[in-house]
């Protein structure tokens, strides 16, 4: 079983960065979908870490064999593969129909997914602490959207569509999770997902329109680039703070992404007004973004709560003394 190094305030740092890169990455890739479609900055975006992670693998001599997975583990690689396609592509398509927070916002099904999954799968656990998550996070996601719930539930509307195809990305990301979550168990995180980015961008070549960078303004040049940037080093800092911190905070501190997209796109909306659109919320929908925050960071730290109270009961129970004779 891995166990932390013990460098709580290094793995925050780390999981704070990924937070934060993760939170902007909706707002760069909005403003470079106004010229470029989904299929190619997915295909921008994977080609270009798949290579950064083949280089630095070669350099290391810690290339992988394909040819020596089983057929079992070469099914569970094609599942990951087509599943974090989907994710990103689906991602994009989704993000062009609403708005970043938003986005943000619904994929944090994604890993409510992943636990029923490997609940399924793997046979975890469903805790009465992950219970509590899902009713707090549930009603959160009906105050979100109190402006336009009847529109979601009556009609096919651009936003709907965009909602929906969100959940698939979600779904699809869980997909992905589940084979990954495998596939670690024979190479490590890095192998991984060199193989599955360099195997994504060969997969999206005949959608991908390359010479549309060339259409790009300079700024959306810059904006694109730091979307590829975000792929490499968001993913590399979260592998690196799950090596100094415990993973429940870290994921509990991720779940809290939404709320930096939100702050950062009402930031950018005051400095920039011209690029940058605001969010057109009102107050419950405030709050129900703070409740399915607060949801999912509840879901994710509820096992390490739980095994926390049960040392420290056997803890209490091995220095109470015997009773008297």
């Amino acid at each position: 079983m891995h166990v932390s190094s013990g460098r709580w305030l290094y793995g925050f740092l780390l999981t704070l960065t990924t937070t934060m890169l993760w939170g902007v990455l909706p707002i760069l890739l909005k403003e470079v979908l106004q010229v470029m479609d989904p299929y190619t900055v997915t295909w921008y975006r994977f080609l270009s870490a798949g290579l950064v992670l083949f280089c630095w693998l070669a350099a290391k001599r810690r290339l992988p064999s394909i040819r020596a997975l089983s057929s079992r583990n070469r099914g569970l690689l094609i599942v990951a593969i087509g599943g974090l396609a989907c994710n990103y592509v689906l991602y994009v398509m989704a993000l062009q129909r609403l708005t970043p927070g938003t986005m943000q916002l619904i994929i944090q099904v994604a890993p409510i997914m992943l636990m029923f999954g490997s609940m399924l799968v793997f046979r975890e656990r469903f805790g009465i602490g992950q219970l509590i998550g899902l009713l707090v996070l549930i009603p959160g996601f009906g105050l979100f959207f109190n402006q336009r719930l009847l529109e979601l539930l009556t009609q096919m509307t651009s936003y709907t569509t965009g909602i929906l195809i969100a959940i698939a990305s979600a779904f699809s990301w869980a997909l992905y999770g589940l084979a990954q979550k495998q596939l670690l168990t024979i190479w490590s995180s890095v192998t991984v997902m060199m193989v599955i980015y360099l195997a994504c961008s060969v997969l999206l070549w005949p959608l991908a329109s390359p010479l549309e960078v060339l259409q790009l303004s300079t700024l959306q040049r810059w904006l694109l680039l730091g979307c590829c940037l975000n792929t490499l080093v968001a993913y590399g800092a979260f592998a690196e703070a799950l090596a100094h911190w415990e993973a429940s905070r870290v994921s509990a501190t991720v779940a809290t992404t939404p709320l930096f997209t939100f702050s950062l796109v009402a930031l950018g909306s005051m400095l920039w007004p011209s690029v940058i659109e605001p969010e057109l919320l009102n107050s419950l929908a405030y709050l129900g973004a703070l409740m399915v925050v607060g949801g999912s960071a509840l879901i994710a730290l509820a096992p390490s709560l739980i095994q926390n109270l049960r040392n420290r009961r056997l803890r209490r129970l091995s220095i109470t003394p015997p009773p008297a004779p």
